[in-house]
This record gives structure tokens, C-alpha cells and sequence, in this order.
């Protein structure tokens, strides 16, 4: 299952967001998002755990708890909306329309 962990503190590394989900299972992958063009912290990651039941556990263990001063939310990750992550389009511009 893929899990969403949100209002991370910007001090909070990988292997800190993996440690703290490893306390309820096994954890395949942690990653931490960051600006793709600053490369700074954008405080929230997602966290895959192969075994449902562990995940749950660990959205029901951590989801609204202090670490590192702030409050978590975690919850299950929902699907990307399609037509998302396309950088810079639907902004307007120049568009080259040769049925015109």
C-alpha cells in the first residue's frame, strides 16, 4: 500500500520517514518530495509497505502525531489525477494552429 505523509518537519529526512513507519512493518521505499527546481523540502513524502494490514496500522498509529513539532497526517495515497504533472501547460502562450 502507498501512503501519504503529510506536514512533515523540513528538518525530516528519508531514513527518518522510513524509521518511523518500520516500527509497524516492512518498508519497501520512502521518499520525501522536494521542488524540482530548488531541490528544497516540500514537506510531505510517500511510503510503500507491502503488507495492508501493517499500513494500516501504521495510518492509524501515526496520523496526527507530533514529530519533530509538527502534527502528521498520514493516510492512504490516492491516484494521481489524470492530466496532472504536465509542467507548464493549459498556461496559455503560443500555439501553433495550422487548421485554422
Amino acid at each position: 500500500m502507498k501512503i501519504y505523509a503529510g506536514n512533515l518537519s523540513y528538518s525530516m529526512e528519508e531514513n527518518e520517514l522510513r524509521e518511523a513507519f518500520e516500527n509497524y512493518g516492512e518498508v519497501t521505499d520512502a521518499a520525501i518530495i522536494r521542488d524540482r527546481d530548488t531541490g528544497r523540502h516540500r514537506g510531505f513524502g510517500f511510503v510503500t509497505m507491502p503488507d495492508d494490514a501493517a499500513a494500516r496500522a501504521a495510518i492509524e498509529a501515526l496520523n496526527d502525531q507530533d514529530v519533530g513539532g509538527r502534527r502528521l497526517v498520514v493516510n492512504e495515497a490516492k491516484p494521481k489525477p489524470a492530466g496532472t504533472g504536465n509542467r507548464g501547460g493549459g498556461r496559455g502562450g503560443y500555439r501553433r494552429n495550422d487548421d485554422w
